[in-house]
């Protein structure tokens, strides 16, 4: 998928902390999310819990993006349900290939 596919055919949707995102992702029902593990109020582990406890959003893919690289911070991504994690900075291609091995 080319940066134009995508961009031709999805549209994102920005928040500006955890909660943000979950009044976003309630009424957007967007086919990925990414979270980000900083996020202020409401951190990118909180948020994907919460939404991977939600029966309407258990099954929507969740990718965590971090500057850390640990083995315990990807480690923490899986145990809350993220399906992968990109470490920042990632390139156009990474972004893409992930989005692409998420939504079939």
């Amino acid at each position: 998928m080319t940066a134009r596919q995508f961009a031709v055919r999805r549209r994102v949707f920005t928040a500006i902390d955890g909660f943000d995102a979950l009044s976003k992702i309630a009424d957007h029902q967007p086919d990925v999310i990414f979270v980000d593990i900083m996020m202020p109020r409401l951190d990118g582990y909180q948020t994907c819990s919460l939404i991977k406890h939600n029966k309407v959003f258990k099954d929507t893919p969740v990718i965590m993006l971090s500057s850390k690289d640990g083995l315990f911070d990807r480690a923490r991504g899986r145990i809350v349900g993220s399906e992968q994690y990109l470490t920042k900075p990632f390139t156009k291609d990474e972004l893409l290939g992930a989005i692409s091995n998420q939504i079939k």
